[in-house]
Order: structure tokens, then sequence, then C-alpha cells
């Protein structure tokens, strides 16, 4: 198969797969760096319509942002007319297709793009949490129809994450705006959000390209 006939299946397994957010045919480099202690969630095998099957695996972070999503972020909050302030990924999410024909893969990088946004009022903020909580029992179930599963450890299952928060304006229901997240990580964000909003590092700064091992 040729280059270009690789890159139409990589597109054509991704539409069909109806994925988010910022996606890109694993070609590259294979990621180097010590695997560590990084936490990430396996998905169930997910047949797709008309043959072949995928796989989602989410690698947790945060780490700092790669110089393209930094770029991303930068022009991002350009476009709306806002200030970049600080860039934190999030996690990155890691899908795998293989069919009859062809084998492709797309990758996913879920980052915060801390702009310099106004912050909601706490009664907007609470309505904006009321509908996401209304919302989060129906969300899960058409995350598990997508993905296979809600993904949980031991029983528990992962809290929905915003990315852009909801203090800061994040559509508290859009699929662009939420992923799973391990709750202990997850309480772990708000004091990190702070710091990316607050335009300090380490999220001012580039970092890898492969903040993890495979």
């Amino acid at each position: 198969m040729t280059a270009k006939e690789n890159a139409r299946a990589c597109r054509s397994a991704a539409l069909l797969l109806g994925t988010l957010l910022l996606w890109a045919c694993a070609e590259g480099p294979t990621p180097t760096t010590t695997p560590g202690s990084v936490r990430k969630w396996v998905g169930p095998l997910v047949a797709v319509p008309g043959g072949g099957q995928f796989r989602t695996i989410v690698h947790y972070g945060p780490w700092q942002c790669s110089s393209q999503l930094m770029a991303y972020c930068r022009e991002k909050c350009a476009g709306s007319g806002y200030a970049l302030q600080g860039c934190m990924w999030l996690a990155d999410v890691k899908m795998d297709f293989e069919g009859t024909v062809v084998r492709a893969g797309s990758r996913f990088g879920m980052t915060n793009c801390c702009c310099n946004y106004g912050t909601l009022s706490p009664a907007q903020n609470k309505a904006a949490r009321d509908k996401w909580d209304d919302s989060r029992p129906e969300f899960r179930e058409q995350w598990a129809k997508r993905f296979g599963a809600w993904p949980s450890e031991k029983g528990n299952p992962y809290e929905g994450h915003h990315i852009r928060d909801l203090w800061h304006g994040g559509n508290p229901t859009d699929w662009d705006n939420i992923v799973p997240f391990p709750k202990d990580i997850h309480q772990t964000l708000f004091k990190l959000y702070n710091q990316c909003y607050a335009n300090s590092p380490p999220w001012t700064s580039v970092g890898t390209d492969y903040p993890y091992g495979e």
C-alpha cells in the first residue's frame, strides 16, 4: 500500500469511528521515552460496521504541551481574540483500527488551551454544573456505544473532566470538551489549571513530543 493510500485509509477509519478532537495518522516516530508510572486505560475491542475492529487506549497526563500542541493553542486563542497563557496536554488518546484490508491508527492530543477567558459568576457556574450532572448518565452511555465502555477502575467509573473548565466558559455537554479521568488524577487538576491560567511554569514551556513510552 502506498503512503497516499495509507493516509486515505487512516482518514476513512477515523471518520468511521466518529472520533473527536485533533487527529493525525500514526505514521510518526514511535515513542521512545521510559514508560514510568503513566496511567492508561485500555478499552475493549469494538466491532466496526462493515468489518474490522478498533481499540481505544487513553494515556493520562497532564504533561507540558508539545510544540505542535502549543502552536495549536496559540492559534486557537488568537482566533477567538484571546491571548494564550499556558498549555496543558491532559491526555493522549490512541485508536488502532484493523480491518480485512487495512490497518490504521489515529492519535488525539486532549489539550487545555489556557486562554485569558473571563470567568463565570457563581450562579452561572452552578447552572453549567447542574446541566452536566443532569446529562452525565446519558453521556456515559453514548461514550460506551462509541468506544466500547466508559472507563472505570475496580468498578468505580472515571469522572468526566471538562477540558475547558466550566468556570472559564467551557461547554458542559459538548463531546469535544469532555474526557473521562481517573478520580485521583482529576482532583489534582484544579490547582494545575490555576497555574496554567496564571501564566505560570511549567505550562508556559514546550515539552517533549512523546511524554510516555509504549
